[in-house]
């Protein structure tokens, strides 16, 4: 192995990704903690320790920037938390229990509750600005089909079969976020088992939903009929 120079004492290193990952460190944190209308360039640059020609060489704009958050790193934190879990698990609903259990635990070891990424962000920027509106349903919309596929899977081997998959995903994912949106007034994550408690007695019986099917049965005439 030969060995390599070291760097002289002060003299940058140019590193572009490494800046940009840390530049995206410091606004996800920022974003999080004060808001995007709060977080100013230049706190942004100061907390990086970056100067204005390289942050805007790889973020021209603040909108860019926070874009870039959305898209890789609140994106990534669905996807980690949620999506990966609920299509590992046994069925759609058992992965939806152990999310909720698993933020729950981690919240209360943790100490506070700082909320959800995305819902977070969505309270603040969805009105703001198009572009952040539609980055944004898109997480969540990925995260709806993710839940959503899973039951139709669970279906396919006879599980849940009485269970909207769209209706009941899109219950999992506002259950959540509410959740954590009182969680995060209250600094209380309980709410969360409670909210969960309430999503799980939503399943209807094999009984109710064949109740259901005959009066839609009923109701709607079959095809070809008058």
């Amino acid at each position: 192995m030969i060995a390599q120079p070291k760097p002289r004492p002060g003299k940058r290193i140019n590193d572009p990704e490494g800046m940009r990952k840390k530049v995206l460190d410091v606004a996800e944190d920022a974003f999080q903690a004060r808001g995007y209308h709060a977080s100013s360039i230049g706190d942004l640059m100061a907390a990086a320790d970056v100067s204005g020609g390289a942050l805007h060489h790889h973020f021209p704009t603040k909108k860019a920037l926070a874009l870039a958050v959305i898209d890789e790193r609140v994106a990534a934190a669905v996807e980690e938390t949620w999506i990966a879990p609920v299509l590992a698990a046994a069925s759609a609903r058992e992965g939806v229990r152990a999310v909720f259990e698993a933020v729950a635990a981690q919240l209360e070891q943790q100490g506070f509750v700082r909320g959800c990424p995305l819902n977070n962000l969505a309270h603040e920027l969805s009105l703001a600005d198009p572009d952040f509106r539609i980055a944004l349903a898109g997480i969540f919309a990925g995260w709806r089909r993710a839940i959503a596929d899973k039951l139709h899977a669970d279906q396919q081997v006879g599980k849940d079969e009485h269970t909207d998959p769209e209706r009941f995903a899109a219950l999992a994912v506002a259950a959540y976020s509410g959740a954590m949106s009182m969680a995060k007034a209250t600094q209380d994550a309980g709410v969360l088992r409670d909210c969960l408690a309430g999503l799980e007695r939503s399943a209807p019986s094999p009984s109710q939903g064949a109740l259901a099917a005959r009066r839609r049965n009923r109701i709607l005439p079959r095809p070809g009929t008058p």
